[in-house]
């Protein structure tokens, strides 16, 4: 009989463990809206874009969307890239300097639209709840809350 009630805790218990694990639908409200920004001067300072026309950009959340438009055989091959200075301005709101990588080595005559988010946690400022992102090539600088 006292095997009888080991075997049932040998078995119930794991089953009762596994399910208090957590499931992959669980929403946290972790914000997942594409790839990080790339913090590097060096990067900052050499990066070089290919021509592209700036159709939108737009700040949703955490999330930075760029759609661009360039010409292409089918914009598969397209980078796009935010990299980031590394400085902060301390001003008020403190300041962030940017610059959007767009390479294209496809030399088709058609034109093409894509657009990428960026996740914008990794530019917060420490003791702020905003800041002011100026991109290189943009018409006017953009707002981050957070």
């Amino acid at each position: 009989m006292k095997l009888l009630k080991t075997l049932i805790g040998c078995i119930c218990i794991p089953l009762l463990l596994m399910n208090t694990q957590c499931d992959d639908d669980d929403n946290f409200d972790v914000a997942n809206c594409g790839q990080p920004v790339i913090i590097d001067t060096s990067f900052f300072e050499t990066a070089v874009s290919s021509e592209y026309f700036l159709v939108d950009y737009y700040i949703d959340g955490d999330c930075l969307t760029i759609e661009v438009s360039a010409s292409g055989c089918d914009g598969e091959s397209w980078s796009m890239v935010l990299v980031d200075s590394g400085n902060v301005a301390e001003s008020s709101p403190e300041q962030r300097f940017l610059k959007f990588v767009f390479t294209n080595e496809e030399s088709c005559l058609a034109v093409f639209s894509q657009s990428r988010t960026f996740h914008l946690t990794g530019l917060r400022v420490d003791g702020s709840n905003e800041v002011v992102l100026n991109i290189e090539g943009f018409p006017e600088p953009l707002s981050y809350f957070y």
